[in-house]
């Protein structure tokens, strides 16, 4: 259980450290959608740049999930044994919630195959690689955030081809073993592989941490530029549906995360962490599965949703952030 108090940043004896790192943070969670829009309107306009580029998305989402990787400690995953319930809990409502809502926004909007199984693949993905930081910013409980998200993506090459199989079958055929086989390639592995890294070379990755999330939004944002140009012929006229549901994807998905962590009783900065790993989704994997396995349409909900969930999130965030600032001083 944790109080409205609790707050899982640093205390007001490392003030500096902390200041430094959250200026970081909201720099990093403001500037990542621009580049990721810009790269977007850039595959957009100039599709012909991209050309070919499909083949290397995997490759790409591989160096995201690596940079994953050397963030991760050991203590990420001793986390999951301290806190099994609200874990347990986290990743049952993650992997029920936005699948679910991806179905039936699917079903609710009229949606062509193509675009009904990128929605639902998207909502069938792990936790989005950024929930840990606009937590941190929502003055959410970070621990429980970076065990959820850590679980959700090592679980993911066993949770999301099934469920993608069960709920999107129906639109488009769904190579549930070939998708797992992806997952572990890009995924998994990568992942596993930086914390080896980290392990062996500590000192040497601590240097280079702050670098990493740059590298990764900047991969993220190449990905988004060749999903949109594979499919900038069809945007003009599906783009405000995608968006619609895209947006009502994620905004319910975080209200829904919130709801499953008060309803469980988890206190408020366990609820907050709960609303992001629940609402914001690992979108790389997501596009790249659907060049992969559908097409480039398919893959196009998740580059608007690699735009928007990170905006929202960080709007979300400031909102929460806010409420407990002056809560805490009530």
């Amino acid at each position: 259980m944790h109080s409205e108090t609790e707050h899982t940043t640093p205390s007001a004896t490392d003030a500096t450290g902390t200041a430094t790192a959250d200026r970081a943070a909201r720099l990093a969670v403001t500037v990542f959608p621009v580049l990721v829009l810009l790269a977007g309107a850039w595959g957009l306009a100039a599709p012909g740049t991209f050309a070919g580029w499909g083949t290397n998305v995997p490759y790409l989402l591989g160096t995201v999930m690596f940079c994953m990787g050397l963030t991760m400690s050991l203590d990420d995953f001793r986390g999951v044994a301290r806190r099994p319930w609200a874990v347990g809990l986290g990743l049952v409502a993650h992997y029920v919630i936005m699948p679910g809502l991806g179905w039936l926004i699917a079903h609710a909007l009229g949606l062509s195959p193509q675009l009904a199984a990128g929605v639902i693949l998207v909502g069938c993905a792990p936790s989005g690689t950024a929930s840990n930081v606009v937590t941190y910013l929502a003055r959410g409980d970070v621990a429980l955030s970076v065990s959820v998200a850590t679980v959700s993506t090592v679980l993911a090459p066993l949770i999301t081809p099934p469920l993608t199989l069960l709920l999107a079958g129906e639109y488009l055929p769904v190579d549930a073993g070939s998708m797992m086989t992806d997952i572990l390639k890009t995924v998994l592995l990568p992942v596993v592989a930086g914390v080896v890294v980290r392990l062996l070379l500590g000192r040497f990755v601590d240097r280079v941490l702050p670098v990493l999330p740059w590298l990764s939004a900047l991969t993220v944002a190449v990905i988004v530029a060749v999903v949109v140009a594979g499919s900038a012929d069809a945007i003009k006229s599906a783009a405000a549906l995608v968006l619609l549901a895209v947006v009502l994807h994620n905004g319910l998905g975080l209200a829904l995360g919130y709801g499953a962590g008060k309803v469980a009783r988890l206190g408020k900065p366990a609820s907050r962490a709960m609303a992001f790993e629940v609402g914001m989704q690992n979108s790389g994997l997501a596009a790249s599965l659907a060049t992969a396995h559908f097409s480039p349409l398919a893959a196009l909900p998740a580059a608007v949703f690699s735009v928007w969930h990170n905006v929202s999130g960080a709007l979300v965030a400031a909102w929460m952030s806010y409420r407990a600032r002056a809560a805490a001083e009530d």
